[in-house]
């Protein structure tokens, strides 16, 4: 990607640019918020900013109002990009990085975000865009944000000055399109963002439990870019400039959209109709398949999804990957890398918090878990930034005023993979119908961590840089299958503070297999491998898994088998995933399907919301609060020789008295220490506490709580998740 200033204003060079989810109480909440200024409000119960002179100004932004605008002597923006998101210019979050792509090809972008999304003159205060608007929903899934698995409304929204949730609609994308098309008739509308992007062609909508149409439908969009979008959004931004028609917009790979007919449509794959979708569910299962095979730039192919009343969804192969160069284009552009200066009477933004002192160096990711969306998203083949600007990045880091020597992670989706898994896919696409790290490591694959090792060197070395962690989590089978232990002695050694948080997921080798995750015995050997080094250097440190309950292919008795093994490792998780079934993952199709849309084999899904609060609580069995669900999944499962004061015992015969646990007899006053190394059938050393951890999301989401870390570690344009 050359930024070579092809927009109108091009006599700049890029350096110079403008410095630049139902029930009654969750309408409630929505209807009390839905009139409130998301701009500089200030919640009674957010304490104020601290005084920070050094903070950058809001000339170091782009505009977000028409006094922005006059003092840049701007008369009309070409774009004005409106985002469920609060205005965080930083390269983690989705808008920041379009917003400021364009701006580097000399586009003039104006930012308009939660607007009060009842009120259409919300949208209009910048006027009407030259070329069109963009929308978002944000970093996240705007149901995901608004609603937990067991679809109760959150309290909070880090995303939102201040933490207050409310400030933006159900669907948003949905919403926000319609209100542009009500107001603005004919403007161009392109649609994109993990929302846009998981919401494509037709998918399973948890929160309603139905299948819903393409987002592009339904929200009156134009064009929909799907995917990392850097690429589309500039030759979109081209054709509207040199005076294109944006339904003559049809030829760019990345984007999604919509014709009433298929005479100048070429080269497609036909995926099941609407109307054959919604008459079966097994149809949605062979169309998904098709759909996840499609997703590399070089093998993918066009799809076409048909609609009523001859209306055709039309998806482009994928976008092509960024090249190294590009990526440190994208991560190098002028971001001002603070909340907008309108929320720090608020306190800011509580998702940049995480994020402020952490680099991302990679996206996409090889691992292809069933549960997360990145496949979808980002795709398989590994994109990585250059070691040298990295270490730009990082020496910008340690020149903020704030820094205290810490940086909070460096990494993406998985922070171990620094190189594609193999040569043959930046030549050939990567495989369609075999998977790099499941059932166990391809014999093709190149492992080879040394690249992200040397990195953690030198930033170690960077004056002022007290400590670097990881955070963004690592594939454990990835780093079994190299012949060196340097990478993991190194991650022991200088970049873990006392608990290393991994992701098993489970310990039954028939849910893990489902899941795509390693076998239980190549977790249990890298638990051994990580103790043996840990008494090697004389510390005490231990592995602390991330679990999921009710994934697909888990029964009850597969349920019982994880929380005999959390009995084993000696403490009790803090924090459990019940599995999430978000939009577009391997998994979502499972639950909704009841099959494998891989083999087309039946599967077991725990569909009833008592029995995942019953697999839930099984993990977390001491809680006293957990005691009458326990009971009830032991008797369930034919367990009953769990309810018991003998050691092998989970929960007691009677329920615990106040201030005691549900534990049964061999689990002391069952406190969160114990013995374990968090592996499945752990001893040694007295074990940690089962702290809570950022579960491996996208920095920007890890402030946002665990239960969105199902969402697929996403980011508008930039994420990572847990491995």
């Amino acid at each position: 990607m050359q930024y070579t200033n092809t927009g109108r204003n091009r006599g700049k060079k890029p350096q110079d640019a403008q410095h630049n989810q139902h029930g009654k109480h969750a309408q409630r909440g929505q209807q009390q918020k839905r009139g409130s200024k998301a701009q500089g409000s200030r919640p009674a119960h957010v304490p104020a900013a601290p005084v920070r002179p050094w903070r950058p100004g809001r000339d170091k932004f782009l505009p977000v109002s028409r006094a922005d605008m006059d003092a840049r002597g701007w008369d009309q923006c070409d774009f004005v990009y409106i985002c469920g998101d609060a205005y965080v210019d930083h390269p983690s979050f989705g808008m920041a990085i379009i917003s400021r792509v364009l701006d580097a090809h000399g586009y003039k972008v104006g930012i308009i975000c939660q607007p009060d999304w009842t009120d259409p003159a919300s949208i209009t205060v910048l006027g009407e865009p030259r070329l069109g608007f963009l929308v978002s929903a944000g970093n996240m899934d705007s149901m995901v944000n608004h609603y937990s698995v067991t679809k109760h409304r959150r309290h909070t929204d880090a995303y939102t000055p201040g933490g207050e949730e409310g400030h933006r609609p159900n669907r948003a994308v949905t919403v926000y399109g319609n209100l542009i098309r009500q107001t603005f008739k004919d403007a161009p509308i392109i649609i994109g963002g993990i929302e846009a992007s998981l919401r494509r062609l037709a998918h399973y909508d948890y929160w309603q439990d139905k299948l819903k149409r393409s987002v592009l439908l339904d929200s009156g969009a134009d064009i929909l870019i799907y995917g990392m979008g850097e690429h589309a959004i500039v030759e979109i931004a081209d054709a509207l400039d040199a005076g294109l028609p944006v339904d003559q917009i049809t030829y760019i790979n990345g984007t999604v959209y919509r014709t009433g007919s298929l005479d100048e449509v070429y080269d497609y794959d036909l995926l099941p109709s609407w109307d054959d979708l919604t008459a079966d569910k097994l149809n949605y299962a062979r169309s998904f398949n098709v759909q996840q095979q499609n997703m590399d730039p070089i093998t993918g192919h066009r799809l076409v999804e048909p609609y009523p009343n001859s209306v055709y969804v039309v998806q482009n192969p994928p976008s092509a990957t960024l090249t190294t160069d590009e990526m440190d284009e994208v991560a190098e552009l002028p971001y001002a890398r603070d909340w907008h200066p309108d929320y720090d009477a608020a306190g800011g933004v509580p998702a940049f918090a995480e994020i402020k002192f952490s680099i991302s160096s990679n996206r996409g990711c090889f691992g292809e878990c069933s549960f997360c969306a990145l496949t979808f998203h980002q795709g398989r083949v590994l994109q990585m930034r250059s070691h040298d600007s990295i270490m730009r990045e990082a020496e910008l880091l340690t020149r903020d005023p704030e820094f205290k020597g810490y940086i909070n992670d460096v990494g993406g989706p998985t922070a171990n993979f620094s190189r594609p898994a193999c040569d043959k896919q930046l030549k050939h696409g990567v495989c369609k119908n075999k998977r790099c790290l499941w059932p166990s490591v391809c014999k093709n694959m190149v492992v080879d961590e040394s690249g992200y090792t040397q990195l953690l060197r030198d930033l170690r070395q960077l004056p002022g840089v007290k400590k670097v962690f990881v955070r963004s989590g690592i594939r454990f089978d990835y780093t079994m299958a190299d012949a060196s232990d340097e990478f993991l002695r190194e991650l022991l050694e200088h970049h873990v503070s006392g608990q290393l948080r991994v992701a098993p997921e489970h310990v039954s080798d028939a849910v893990l297999s489902v899941m795509g995750k390693p076998s239980r015995a190549v977790y249990d050997a890298f638990c051994r491998k990580f103790e043996r080094l840990n008494r090697e250097y004389g510390l005490k440190q231990y592995v602390v898994p991330y679990l999921i309950s009710s994934h697909p292919g888990s029964t009850m008795k597969e349920a019982v088998d994880l929380a005999e093994a959390v009995r084993d490792m000696g403490y009790m998780p803090e924090q459990v995933q019940d599995f999430y079934p978000t939009p577009s993952t391997m998994s979502t199709c499972m639950y909704y399907t009841g099959v494998d849309p891989r083999t087309m084999e039946p599967i077991y899904v725990a569909r009833d919301p008592h029995e995942k609060a019953m697999q839930r609580a099984l993990i977390q069995y001491r809680k006293p609060e957990n005691y009458k669900l326990v009971r009830e999944a032991l008797e369930k499962a034919g367990r009953r020789d769990l309810i018991g004061y003998t050691k092998h015992c989970l929960i007691r015969p009677v329920p615990p008295r106040p201030g005691e646990t549900s534990a049964g007899g061999g689990h002391g006053t069952g406190k969160k220490g114990g013995k374990g190394h968090g592996g499945a059938g752990g001893a040694g050393a007295k074990g940690p506490k089962g702290g809570k951890g950022h579960g491996g999301m996208s920095r920007a989401q890890n402030t946002a709580g665990r239960n969105r870390a199902a969402q697929g570690r996403q980011g508008a344009n930039g994420g990572g998740r847990r491995n």
